[in-house]
This record gives C-alpha cells, structure tokens and sequence, in this order.
C-alpha cells in the first residue's frame, strides 16, 4: 500500500508541473531507462534531502516505488537521509518513517557501512547534490562506501547530479601525507572541478580509495555511473534551472555552494576571537564581519585595491541571529562575483585575512590557536600556515595554492569527463 500511495503521489507531482529544467539529473535519466541496473536486485541508498529529481520527488520514495527495484536498506550521511540532523550531529540507526525501510547512520559511531549493514545487498546507489569542494563530507562518505562495497564485492551506482562551482575551477593544492581526514580524504585539490559521478571513476581507478588517513591498501569496487543530460562544464547551478534542496542547513542556495570555498577555511578560526563569515545570518559564507572592525568602508577600500580578478566587496553591518556573536552589531564586507570565471574563489578569504594583519593588527594563528590543526587538514597541507602565517600576505602562498598541482590535475581529470 505504501509503494502504491508514494507511486502516484510522485507521478500527481509530476504531472502538475509545468517546465522543465534544462539539466536532467541521474534519478530521472535512470527512470527514464527503467531502473535498469536495480531491476530484480535488493537495493541500497545513500541520500540525504537533496536526492529529489526536478519535481521535487524524493530518490527514497522513486526507487521505493519503482517496479521490480527491492529497496531494503538507507544509508545516513551527514544530516541524515531526511535531513533532520544539524551540522555535525550524530546520526542515529532508525526507520524511514515514510517507507518503513531501515536507516543505516553512516555518520557517528560508522562512517564506513559495516558488513553487517551491507548484507543482503546487491547494489548501492548514491544519489546527493554535491557541493564541489573537498572540505565537504558527502565524498568522503562515498569514498567510503565504495571502499566497504569493494571488499564485498557490491556493486555502487552514482546518480550524477551537477558541480554547483561549474566544471572549469580547479583551485588548491591536493591533499598531503598526514593531512588525510574525512574533510579531506582525497589526493585532490580544495576545488576540484568535477561532478560526482567524474569524481567517482577517478577514485575508483587511480586508487584514490585509500580511507581517512590515506594509508590503506586502495579497492577498485564495480562502479556504474548514471550521467545527466543536458549539462555542461560551463554551468553554473542556477543555469541548469533544476530546484536547489539545500545539502545542509548552511548551504541554502546554489549561491552559497560557491561563496563556500572563498571563506570556508577562513570559519575554521572562531569567529568570537577572528571573523564571523556569516554563518548565523542569512547569509552565510558570503560576507568576512567582526565586532573590532570599526571602518568597514577602509576594510573595503583595501580589498578593492588588492585587485582580486572578478570580485567586487561593500561594506557590510549586520547582528548575527545565532551563534557566538548573536545579537552583537559587527562590521565588515560582503563579497560578490562581477566575472566568475576570472575569479580566484579560494583567495578571497586569505586577502581579507591579510586585510586584518595590516588593517586591525589581527592574526588568525595566534587568536585561534586550539584551531590551526583543523586549519592544515582542511587545507590538505601545513605549507599554506608555516607560510602564509609568516606575513600574512598572499604572495607567501599564491604559487604553491593556486599552480603547483592544478594543471596536472586538470590534465589527470580529464580522462573521466562525461560532459
């Protein structure tokens, strides 16, 4: 009865939309072909809220509903299947309240599924919006969902959906020995330039696989990538005309994917002590605030004068409604993109810290002290801290960051273009 009321729930919603999207995403493209590699198999799913396809229809409720596909197991990354965990908590083994199907927490006491989580299944399926940068959780946990389905020789299908940040920007230097973590589980750049599906195939073949330290044997698992259709390397997300299900609560546009990667490293230092990026007002990682700013025009005036290609500030006042400064007036600049393809997304965040140095005297290293390992492994590497940490100006790392890996990875990536 379930699998009857959701079928045609999803076919009503369907029907009732008018447009289409320009971009069709890997859940519809596999409908279309009639769910042809899950036919006739017990299925596993990894999702999270922004699994839907562009009429706002789950991947849960599709494949629970879709003819000849056994739906027997979900698999909770960060924030859980239906969303309903927050940043960083941990999620719990539960049941689908809409399916009844048992939910797997693969971001707590796990985050490689268990063999006993794994048995009886025959493929796994991953289906979230991806985000196009390294720091983010979702492709460490489908690097280690294919680790755990290779050693029992599962098959994994990836459901490609496309890169918010475009398919062009490769920024950030690849991930170093003893800098390996579940926010940076993969020899490659911060900024990566692929979609998910492209991503998978270079895991799985160039032996990327390698777990959360990076020392483990790498496993190749049988993969089968579903691509889109419609999708360019151009595109940025608002181009694709597809609905935007935020991936996580500080990501809630297709906007905020790629402010992301121009302050995210800079919100590992505490933003009581250094500088609030706007997590905690309405928009989050798009704006560098702090309460010991007291010339936000000058703050601006310096960045405008660092000539930072394609990317425009203003002053900025705002009271954060949570969080450390909640409720406190801070000061600062928010940023905006006048030519994003000439933008250099990653070095935003480092001009505004040298901004501080020169301008307020404030050094993120020594006011944020407990935060400078969290601070190397999002970077992938301590070279950009022993640095850059030296002046604080961006000189001391711009070679090294932006050049000393990208163009072989281009070339590398290449190979695993679906578009």
């Amino acid at each position: 009865m379930k699998k009857f009321i959701l079928a045609a729930a999803i076919l009503f919603g369907t029907l009732c939309t008018l447009s289409a999207a320009k971009v069709k995403p890997g859940i519809e493209v596999l409908r279309d072909n009639g769910f042809a590699p899950l036919v006739g198999k017990k299925v596993g799913l990894v999702t999270n809220p922004s699994g839907v396809d562009s009429h706002l229809n789950s991947t849960i409720d599709i494949l629970f509903s879709a003819p000849g596909v056994d739906l027997v197991a979900l698999f909770g990354p960060e924030h859980g299947v239906r969303g309903d965990a927050y940043a960083g908590a941990k999620v719990e083994d539960a049941s689908d309240p809409q399916t009844g199907v048992p939910v797997y927490s693969i971001y707590g006491k796990n985050r490689e599924p268990s063999a006993e989580m794994l048995k009886g299944i025959d493929v796994m399926v991953y289906d979230i919006q991806d985000v196009g940068t390294r720091s983010y959780t979702f492709i460490s946990t489908l690097g280690l969902v294919m680790r755990a389905c290779a050693k029992l020789g599962i098959e994994v299908v990836v459901l490609d959906r496309p890169n918010p940040l475009g398919g062009n920007k490769v920024e950030g230097c690849i991930t170093e020995p003893g800098f390996f973590s579940f926010v940076s589980e993969f020899a490659i750049p911060y900024v990566y330039g692929l979609t998910v599906g492209e991503l998978a195939q270079l895991i799985n073949e160039e032996g990327l696989n390698c777990g959360e330290k990076g020392d483990q044997e790498p496993l190749k698992c049988k993969l089968t990538v579903v691509p889109m259709e419609g999708w360019t390397r151009d595109m940025l997300y608002a181009d694709t005309e597809l609905p935007w299900i935020l991936p996580s609560p500080n990501i809630p546009t297709g906007r905020s994917a790629i402010d992301y990667p121009a302050s995210g490293i800079c919100g590992e230092f505490n933003a009581a002590d250094y500088l609030c990026i706007g997590v905690g007002y309405t928009l989050p990682f798009q704006v560098f605030a702090a309460e010991w700013i007291t010339d936000a025009d000058k703050f601006r005036d310096y960045l405008i004068q660092c000539n930072i290609p394609g990317v425009d500030f203003r002053p900025i006042h705002f009271k954060p409604m949570f969080g450390p400064l909640q409720g406190k007036l801070i000061h600062g600049v928010q940023f905006s993109f006048y030519d994003y393809e000439a933008a250099p997304l990653t070095l935003i965040q480092f001009y505004v810290m040298q901004a501080a140095n020169e301008l307020y005297d404030k050094n993120p290293f020594e006011l944020s002290q407990g935060r400078t390992r969290m601070f190397d492994i999002v970077c992938g590497t301590d070279y950009v801290r022993k640095h850059f940490g030296e002046t604080l100006t961006v000189d001391q790392i711009l070679e090294y960051w932006m050049y000393k890996d990208t163009d072989d990875f281009k070339a590398l990536s290449k190979k695993y273009y679906l578009y």
